[in-house]
């Protein structure tokens, strides 16, 4: 597997080797930062031992000799999907040690792919650094500090990592909520669609769940009737795919989770490939498969497409599409 920062090193396609290579994608395609200021395997001090680090990054425009331990601004710790951010060793408690070992780091992030969780470091009362959660790791340019968002800060989803927020989400509504596969993946459709909605209706954003809102039942009640407006208008405006009396079946902590991993997105500007393969792969291999349905592999349906040679002015029938909501569905998840 090639490295995406350096282009030339070879590193082991494992598990969680594919989990970093889509990290360093993602920091660089969606939150704009510069290959030159991101080290990989970046060996620091660690008590009596020296450890290194699986990403690092570093504030702007420092030469590569500047780039230092006691320079590194944020770091980022990739696991494979078999370890679980509570385990002691590896988990994030691994990577919050870490922060602390780095005097000027700020935010920190863990991931096994499936799993994310994003820190960063706040000044105490008595002047100690202290970590307190965060939705996201900053763009570029941004602060730690995350409050209300702008639409100017959304972005398109870049390789793989909208499929693995989806898959994500998917999965902590199934463990949290108690939820079979396919309850868990329509209360997952609903909250695209409330996406989808206040990126096309909305005057400012509505999608979010702030790092205060979560502390306290207030805050996540403030975020739950956000959301619930917004599926109202959902339902006004799909009355074929949901029905007057639907709500969103989601405890307002579950709800708060899975809105903070979808947020940072724009639906509507990520690439339509981008999209369809993260939502084939929610459908496809938790949902449709267990009814022995399949999507059609992508290479059948490009060799179809390459045989047919369609024009934009040719009408397509799709007769093994039984259900037009379906069809209405993924068009606007699409578009």
């Amino acid at each position: 597997m090639l490295d995406f920062i350096d282009g030339a090193t070879l590193r082991q396609d494992t598990p969680e080797e594919y989990v970093r290579q889509e990290i360093l994608k993602s920091l660089v395609r969606e939150y704009g930062y510069d290959k030159r200021d991101i080290r990989v395997e970046f060996p620091i001090k660690f008590g009596s031992r020296r450890v290194r680090v699986d990403i690092v990054v570093f504030p702007p425009d420092l030469r590569a000799s500047e780039q230092t331990q006691s320079t590194a601004w944020l770091i980022i710790e990739c696991k494979s999907a078999k370890v679980r951010p509570s385990m002691k060793k590896d988990g994030v408690e691994q990577m919050l040690s870490y922060m602390a070992a780095c005097p000027n780091v700020e935010v920190g992030m863990w991931t096994n792919g499936e799993d994310m969780a994003s820190y960063a470091f706040e000044t105490g009362t008595s002047g100690q650094r202290v970590s307190v959660e965060i939705p996201d790791i900053p763009h570029c340019g941004d602060s730690a500090e995350a409050g209300t968002p702008r639409f100017d800060q959304l972005r398109p989803a870049a390789s793989d990592s909208l499929l693995f927020a989806f898959r994500r989400a998917h999965s902590y509504i199934a463990g949290n909520q108690g939820m079979q596969k396919p309850e868990a993946f329509w209360e997952l459709l609903k909250l695209i669609f409330c996406k989808i909605q206040d990126e096309r209706d909305s005057s400012s954003p509505q999608f979010y769940a702030t790092p205060k809102e979560r502390q306290n039942m207030t805050g996540l009640m403030r975020c739950s009737s956000r959301i619930g407006k917004l599926f109202e208008n959902v339902k006004t405006q799909y009355p074929q795919i949901f029905k007057p009396v639907e709500q969103i079946e989601l405890d307002p902590k579950v709800l708060a989770y899975i809105v903070t991993q979808l947020r940072m997105f724009s639906l509507l500007d990520s690439d339509v490939d981008v999209k369809g393969k993260a939502y084939e792969e929610v459908v496809g291999s938790n949902l449709r498969g267990d009814r022995g349905e399949f999507f059609t592999p992508r290479n059948v349906c490009n060799m179809m497409v390459e045989m047919l040679d369609p024009s934009d002015k040719d009408l397509i029938l799709e007769t093994f599409m039984p259900q037009r909501i379906q069809t209405r569905a993924n068009y606007d998840l699409a578009a």
